[in-house]
């Protein structure tokens, strides 16, 4: 696959986990599980997932239709191993963070599959 092959498929994946973020509060049953803590903790929870989805949706669309810049400039390179970093460090967090379950250690696999989609694109 070419560099913008493997960006395109980084983009779909990358919309796909925004998609999965908004779906959390259903997900995770959110309407009763937030009340249960304080307000500022509750807030935090629904911001950074509100913020984490807006950066996914820019990574998957800079991805998609900037694959060319992505792939041939240094800077586009550079913003390509930032979004496999942070692939990666995800995958590192749900070992850390998380209980070593198959569905655990699904995400995981899942999270460096994420990061593989941007380092490929690098070499």
């Amino acid at each position: 696959m070419t560099a913008q092959q493997w960006l395109f498929a980084g983009g779909i994946y990358t919309a796909g986990f925004a998609i999965f973020h908004l779906a959390f509060w259903r997900l995770f049953n959110w309407k009763e599980q937030l009340p249960k803590l304080s307000p500022i903790n509750r807030a935090v929870m629904q911001v950074m997932n509100l913020t984490l989805t807006t950066v996914f949706i820019l990574f998957a669309w800079i991805s998609i239709a900037y694959a060319d810049a992505m792939a041939g400039t240094d800077l586009g390179r550079v913003v390509t191993g930032g979004i496999a970093v942070v692939w990666a460090l995800r995958a590192a967090q749900q070992l850390v963070f998380f209980n070593k379950s198959a569905a655990s250690l699904s995400f995981f696999v899942l999270f460096v599959f994420g990061a593989a989609l941007y380092t490929l694109p690098l070499l």
